[in-house]
């Protein structure tokens, strides 16, 4: 069995639509009929994206317990979306159904169409925030041109021929395409390629953001960060004074959501558990969870907000984690690949992704990649907000509402 590698590379972000007022304006009735169409199609696939996205975190927190989290499930889900344009039968239905689509309300060819609309909205030029994103093929095997076809029109990756009998050169030229596209944020994806290594597809974004309210640098001190009750950190810490921001405290949860909105058509949800509570939170995640607290959040008036500066970044074997809802048959040489090549037989040998997430005074700095590898309550006035324990982050666009960041804070120290 031959090998094909598949690189995904992508990062984002979700805002709640309370703080999003669209203009209203008249438009044909054929129109609003396909706006329609389209709203429901891209709201279905914001819905499930964000399912996958709270599954595989719980997963991502058994595997890496006290440990900082960050990963990109729209990374994640869109490169499983490009692998499966070529997958066919059982291994279609797995991968599918493990990004959480209901195949009978929508069909696979409207989730392609919808990913389509999803990346073309995120595209649209913008001052802030800064999202760059893209997709390239390195090439290597003779692709149906159906396939090729479907990876341009639907998620717009260009076609680069690349000689994969030499697999240094190959990997060097794949790798600086990742750090190029990230302004270096993601270096060395991968560390090697599998000897039968015959095409790599790299799905690409960089997300930068100014705060809309910024932290003042002087305002910034030394404090502690507890790691458990009895052990902590010396970090440094932002402070910022009578804010008004979306808040939100979960009694049935046992948590604080603070949102923070930067300049534009993004937010971060910052969650903190109350003490000895972060497993219930964890465990509490899902789809449900995150609308509630998106339409639970009310602007607020806080007399304090304390967070601490943090640069963390993540790197996860995937084969760890997909199969664990389902998505085996990709690992296996019962992949179905059919639709990429009728050449050789193909299956999934590598599954990697890596995220970094940066957070300052100023603002966010994120970027993501993954990797495939086939072979052949209101707040009382004078309240404080202090995240000085472990807590959870999302990072989130607007418009369209995507997951683009989901992770945690166990150590602001470590990288």
């Amino acid at each position: 069995m031959s090998a094909l590698l598949l690189l995904g590379l992508l990062v984002a972000t979700l805002c709640p639509p309370v703080l999003c007022h669209p203009v209203a304006t008249a438009v044909p009735q054929d129109a609003r009929r396909e706006d329609t169409a389209d709203v429901t199609r891209l709201a279905g696939l914001v819905s499930s994206n964000a399912d996958f996205a709270c599954n595989l975190y719980k997963q991502l927190a058994l595997l890496n317990q006290d440990k900082n989290i960050i990963f990109s499930p729209l990374s994640i889900s869109t490169a499983l979306a490009v692998v499966a344009l070529g997958a066919r039968g059982s291994t279609l239905t797995e991968l599918l159904q493990g990004l959480k689509f209901n195949l009978t309300e929508m069909p696979e060819k409207e989730i392609h169409q919808g990913f389509r609309q999803l990346l073309l909205t995120l595209r649209q030029p913008q001052e802030q925030p800064q999202l760059s994103l893209g997709n390239a093929l390195f090439v290597g095997l003779k692709p149906l041109p159906a396939f090729l076809e479907g990876t341009q029109e639907l998620y717009a990756a260009e076609a680069l021929e690349t000689n994969f009998q030499d697999l240094d050169t190959a990997r060097k030229l794949i790798n600086d395409h990742v750090a190029q596209k990230t302004e270096g944020k993601i270096m060395d994806l991968f560390d090697s390629l599998d000897k039968d290594t015959v095409m790599v597809l790299v799905n690409f974004i960089l997300f930068k953001a100014h705060w809309e309210n910024p932290f003042n640098p002087d305002f910034t001190y030394k404090s502690r960060f507890y790691l458990k009750k009895d052990k902590w950190v010396d970090v440094s810490m932002m402070k910022k004074t009578e804010l008004q921001t979306p808040y939100f405290h979960d009694e049935e949860l046992s948590c604080t959501v603070v949102v923070l909105n930067y300049v534009g058509n993004a937010c971060a949800f910052f969650i903190l558990p109350d003490e000895d509570k972060m497993q219930e939170v964890e465990a509490s995640l899902s789809l449900e969870t995150l609308k509630r607290w998106r339409n639970s959040v009310k602007t607020t008036w806080i007399a304090e907000l304390h967070l601490p500066k943090f640069n963390i970044s993540s790197e996860f074997n995937l084969k760890d984690v997909l199969p664990k809802w389902g998505i085996r048959e990709v690992f296996t040489k019962q992949a179905d690949f059919s639709g990429i090549t009728e050449d050789m037989n193909i299956m999934i040998s590598k599954a990697v992704h890596k995220a970094v997430l940066d957070v300052a005074e100023n603002g966010t700095e994120a970027a993501a990649a993954t990797g495939f590898g086939f072979a052949a309550v209101s707040l009382p006035l004078g309240t404080t907000v202090c995240f000085d324990r472990p807590f959870l982050v999302a990072i989130v666009s607007t418009d369209p509402p995507s997951v683009l960041f989901l992770g945690k804070v166990t150590n602001p120290l470590e990288a």
